[in-house]
């Protein structure tokens, strides 16, 4: 076959197949090119879904005359000139084909007129010559761009267009995401004469979460949290909601890199991330997230439609934001009230109760256990630290939830198959004191005439929390009181287990530096060989200063300015032998200690979640003799007042 080159007016459809998707392709070209000239209004006039009218107008700086014919020819731009251009791109359009290929499947007219001219004019093209016609005309300053019957001389493509309502919701999300990112522009949205969206330009905090509200929902602002972190030229802002405000669906997932719509599988893995331990699989985080990075280290150029972006330090952007949200997200736990103001990183003290000690038995790596966020204070919000579990345990935690911890608790009156429980467990329940009244001697269980302490195999069924901080568990055996306080602290003890295998660290996104004292600095090096099990990696950064590098999963969302300079000088106050488990074993029951957070009022689905969480840790190893985790529940007396 002959090598011809293709004719322009072909070479531009083939470009359009690219560019111009749907009507709202259209609609996004247009409306980022007015962004581009810095207006600060944009009018958008749709009609039949887009088939039939878009219309586009804009005060923005507008275009010459000499340059309005120029404009609808293919690879015509004025916003890159060079190669060093292409590799620093800081507007929302470069490649100067989406103005040709639209003008080679529809009617398009473009009008405008600059400061610099007193006389207006406008453009005409149309698929089938391509060839463009000045004409003059009025107008303000700014541009016009109308686009009339999309696809008419392409038939095929036309035909796979969807309904007028299915097109007309694509051009309303899209103008959705565009109000997000340009809050200081004023942008209306009419469909066929009637107004279907105003956003009006917003220049203070409150009419920012007006637009934010009117696009994301009032549920949105009510559980978002602001976010702003930068590090190393990355600046990372906007808002996130806690897990309350999740979604079944992922229709409020918004995210920018550099003010432009993105939809990038680094950015969206990162942020899925974050929230693993928070969601159900069924439930979608919902964000604004805007990412401002130097445009030499993103490429943008890497999608027609200009959807997807690559990061030069890919993994340096994916941890940044992991670690902002994670931290934000754990640190919104502390909140005591919806007034607090601070920044969702601001992270009030919290004294940890003194937990007492138990004997250490074999517990499995945190490598091969979920991790979660200890640090939990008595007003945090009780579906926040959910981690998917039992529908129903989760229906449950959001029921008994509340924000303020005056408000009574609901309990629910028990079932039928709870009361047929209870009379199962009570004729098998034990006893210490013995009943001298020999005529009940016949009606009450033997096991309650033996005063030695039951022998506890497995805690059994939880069932109801009394005191606010136990559980009352029951199986097979009888009825257990298990205390939640000391429940938390050996969760984190079976985080921080060394016995099975080293803790694997998690390098800091920002190494921590600390001022240290000349016995910490001499501590740190002598306790390395024991730091090193724990994951705990600190480098010396001169006599005055440590750097602290990396920590373990229970210690990264610590006060670790205070916790790392304390767990110092009590090793070096220590002596902790020449063991170097044993060592590490020491520190590990010390940081317990100091970083188990204990509420004041638990519900059930969270001493179930607890339960849980140790069984998986400790793997039968639970120390079930200990007094001071679990007890058996005597009913004797109650039996006794039954019965008299």
């Amino acid at each position: 076959m002959t090598i011809k080159i293709l004719p322009a007016r072909l070479a531009n459809q083939i470009a359009a197949g690219e560019v111009v998707e749907r009507p709202a392709s259209v609609v996004k070209e247009l409306v980022e090119n007015s962004l581009d000239s810095g207006a600060t209004r944009i009018d958008i006039d749709i009609e039949k879904g887009g088939a039939k009218l878009i219309r586009v107008r804009d005060n923005g700086k507008g275009i010459d005359k000499d340059e309005l014919g120029l404009a609808l020819s293919r690879h015509a731009t004025s916003k890159i000139h060079s190669l060093d251009d292409l590799e620093a791109i800081v507007s929302l359009g470069f490649r100067g084909e989406a103005l040709a290929s639209i003008s080679s499947v529809a009617r398009l007219t473009m009008s405008s007129r600059p400061a610099t001219q007193e006389q207006a004019w406008s453009a005409y093209s149309e698929g089938r010559d391509m060839q463009v016609k000045l004409k003059p005309t009025a107008h303000p300053i700014g541009t016009s761009v109308e686009v009339l019957d999309l696809f008419f001389n392409t038939p095929a493509r036309r035909k796979f267009l969807r309904t007028e309502k299915t097109e007309f919701t694509h051009i309303d999300e899209l103008i959705k995401r565009i109000a997000l990112s340009c809050f200081d522009v004023t942008i209306n949205l009419t469909h066929n004469g009637k107004s279907v969206r105003q956003y009006r330009a917003a220049k203070t905090d409150i009419q920012a979460e007006k637009r934010i509200a009117a696009v994301c929902g009032s549920g949105f602002v009510k559980n978002m949290l602001k976010i702003e972190l930068e590090h190393q030229g990355l600046h990372l802002h906007g808002w996130i909601t806690t897990p309350e405000g999740a979604r079944q669906q992922n229709d409020l997932q918004y995210c920018y890199v550099n003010g432009r719509m993105m939809k990038d599988k680094l950015i969206n893995h990162a942020i899925r991330q974050s929230y693993e331990n928070s969601l159900r699989p069924d439930q979608f985080a919902t964000y604004i997230l805007f990412i401002e990075i130097d445009p030499h280290q993103v490429d943008v150029n890497v999608h027609p439609a200009k959807h997807e972006v690559r990061f030069h330090q890919a993994r340096l952007v994916h941890d940044f934001i992991y670690q902002a949200l994670s931290d934000a997200l754990a640190q919104s736990k502390h909140i005591e009230s919806p007034q607090i103001t601070e920044s969702a990183f601001h992270q009030p003290e919290v004294p940890a109760e003194p937990i007492e000690k138990v004997s250490t038995p074999l517990f499995t790596s945190i490598d091969r256990t979920p991790s979660y966020p200890n640090k939990v204070s008595s007003h945090s919000q009780d579906a926040v630290n959910e981690a998917p579990r039992r529908s129903n345990e989760w229906s449950n935690s959001k029921a008994t939830s509340a924000r303020k911890p005056t408000r009574p608790e609901v309990v629910e009156a028990p079932t039928k198959r709870e009361l047929n429980a209870y009379s199962e467990l009570l004729t098998t329940l034990p006893s210490e004191p013995a009943i001298e009244d020999q005529s009940l001697n016949t009606l009450v269980p033997k096991e309650f005439n033996t005063p030695e302490r039951l022998i506890i195999e497995s805690l059994g069924k939880a069932i109801a929390i009394t005191a606010g901080r136990y559980v009352v568990m029951g199986g097979k055996e009888g009825c257990v009181l298990v205390s939640l306080a000391k429940a938390e602290w050996l969760r984190t003890r079976g985080q921080l287990d060394t016995l099975g295998n080293d803790l694997k660290p998690q390098p800091l996104l920002v190494p921590l530096s600390l001022k240290v004292e000349e016995s910490q600095r001499f501590a740190c090096e002598k306790l390395q060989p024991f730091l090193r099990p724990l994951g705990i990696q600190i480098k010396e950064r001169n006599k005055q200063a440590l750097m602290v590098m990396g920590v373990p999963q229970p210690l990264r969302q610590q006060n670790l300015q205070k916790i790392i300079p304390d767990l110092l000088s009590y090793a070096a106050s220590s002596d902790l032998g020449n063991n170097t488990q044993f060592g590490a074993t020491q520190l590990a029951d010390w940081l317990s200690d100091h970083i188990t957070q204990v509420k004041s009022d638990y519900t059930l689905s969270e001493a179930i979640q607890i339960i849980a969480e140790l069984e998986q840790l400790w793997h039968g190893q639970l120390p079930l003799d200990d007094p001071k985790f679990v007890q058996p529940v005597d009913f004797s007396s109650t039996i006794t007042a039954l019965l008299a």
